[in-house]
C-alpha cells in the first residue's frame, strides 16, 4: 500500500506530517511512502534524507494523491485536491469537522474514509496518538516564552544592593495540557503562578507544579466524561467574574487556554477586567483562533488597551514547527499502525475498536 503526504500551505501551516524518522517506520510496516519534492526542506529535512530511508520523491502532487491509499495531512486538503480523492481512500489528520461539515459530508458520500484525530477518546491506549496533547504542550510553553519576551520587567525575584525586583505574577486560565505546561514553564523561569479552571480535578495538578489554584465554589460537575470542560452556568460565570476581576488587578501576565470542543471559546476576561489591570501587563490568548478568551482578542494582532497588550496567533506552533512536526508525525504513525493490518496489507476499519470508532467521520 502507498501512504503519502503533500505540502501544506506554508503561509498558514509550517508543520509536516511525515519526518524522515517516521517515514522509515512506515516502510518497516511494509508501506510505500510517497512525498513531493521539497516537502520538508523549509524545516531542514532535505529530499536526500527522505530518499536515504526509502521514500519515493515525486514531482506531481496530484499523482501522489491518486496513487496512495492513505493520505496524511495536518488540515484538510485544498478543494482542488479534495476533488481527486476516490472511493476507499483514507485520509488522516485534524479536519475540524464542526467547521468543515459540508466538505467532510461530500467526502463521506464518495465513500472516503476520514479520520480526524482531535476526536480521539481520552483512554490510555490512545495516549501515544494524542495530537491535541502533544501540540498543546508546545503551545503552552511557547505562549509563556512569547509573553515574557515582550514583558518589560524581570520575571524572577532579584535581590540586589540597589533593592529587590519582585517576581512577576502569572495567571493561567484553563489548566488543561497547554495550561499545565504554561504553569510549569512560568514556574521554571521564576514567576509566581496562579491558575483557574472549571474542573476541580485540576486543583491537584496545578498545585503539584507549584501553582496556586483559584476556584469558584460550585456543586455541579463541570467536566465531561471525556475529560474536557463543560459550558458553565450563568451563576458560575458571575462568581468567576468576581474572582477574576479582583485577581487580575495584581497580575502581570495572563495565559488564556480555555476551550470547549466544537464551540466558540468562552469569553472569560471582559473588557472591564482589562481596564483594571496594571499598565504593562500582557495577555496571551491561545484560544484566539476560536474567538478568544478575552473580549478584545484579535487573531494575529497585538491589541493595546490602557497599556495592557493582548495577543493571540492563528497558529503559534508555526514558531516551533520542527518540534511540533516531530511529535505530530509520531502521533499519526501510532494511529496508522493501529489502523493498518500488516498481515493482510490493508486498512482494517474495526468499529469495535474505540479509537477507530470515535475518530472516523461518517
Amino acid at each position: 500500500m502507498n501512504i503519502c503526504s503533500i505540502s501544506e500551505d506554508k503561509k498558514i501551516e509550517k508543520r509536516i506530517s511525515i519526518t524522515p524518522e517516521i517515514a522509515k517506520k512506515y516502510i518497516s510496516l511494509g508501506l510505500k511512502v510517497n512525498l513531493p519534492k521539497g516537502y520538508g526542506t523549509h524545516l531542514g529535512f532535505n529530499d536526500d534524507e527522505f530518499k536515504d530511508v526509502g521514500v519515493n520523491i515525486i514531482d506531481d502532487e496530484n499523482e501522489i494523491i491518486k496513487s496512495s491509499e492513505i493520505i496524511i495531512q495536518i488540515g484538510l486538503l485544498p478543494d482542488a485536491k479534495l476533488s481527486i480523492l476516490k472511493e476507499n481512500q483514507t485520509i488522516v489528520g485534524v479536519f475540524n469537522p464542526y467547521k468543515n461539515k459540508d466538505k467532510i459530508q461530500n467526502l463521506s458520500k464518495k465513500k472516503i474514509n476520514i479520520f480526524s484525530l482531535e476526536l480521539l477518546p481520552r483512554i490510555t491506549r490512545a495516549q501515544s496518538m494524542d495530537i491535541l496533547s502533544s501540540q498543546a504542550n508546545l503551545a503552552g510553553y511557547k505562549a509563556v516564552v512569547e509573553s515574557f519576551s515582550i514583558f518589560e520587567k524581570a520575571i524572577p525575584m532579584m535581590m540586589t544592593a540597589a533593592g529587590t525586583v519582585p517576581a512577576a505574577k502569572v495567571l493561567v486560565i484553563g489548566a488543561g495540557v497547554a495550561g499545565l505546561q504554561a504553569i510549569a514553564t512560568a514556574k521554571r523561569m521564576g514567576a509566581i503562578v496562579f491558575a483557574t479552571d472549571v474542573r476541580i480535578v485540576s486543583k491537584e495538578q496545578v498545585e503539584s507544579l507549584g501553582g496556586k489554584f483559584l476556584t469558584v465554589e460550585e456543586s455541579e460537575n463541570l467536566e465531561t466524561e471525556g475529560g474536557y470542560a463543560k459550558e458553565v452556568s450563568e451563576d458560575f460565570k458571575k462568581k468567576q467574574e468576581e474572582l477574576l476581576s479582583e485577581t487580575l488587578k495584581k497580575i502581570d501576565i495572563v495565559i488564556c487556554t480555555a476551550l470547549i470542543p466544537g464551540k466558540e471559546a468562552p469569553v472569560i476576561v471582559k473588557e472591564s477586567m482589562i481596564n483594571n489591570m496594571q499598565p504593562g501587563s500582557i495577555i496571551y490568548d491561545l484560544a484566539a483562533i476560536q474567538g478568544g478568551n478575552t473580549a478584545l482578542t484579535e487573531v494575529d494582532k497585538v491589541i493595546e488597551k490602557n497599556g495592557v497588550k493582548i495577543m493571540g496567533e492563528k497558529n503559534i506552533l508555526n514558531k516551533l514547527p520542527v518540534s511540533a512536526s516531530t511529535l505530530y508525525a509520531k502521533n499519526i504513525f501510532n494511529f496508522v499502525s493501529n489502523l493498518y493490518d500488516k498481515e493482510n496489507k490493508k486498512i482494517n476499519i474495526n468499529l469495535e475498536d474505540e479509537i477507530i470508532a470515535k475518530t472516523i467521520i461518517k
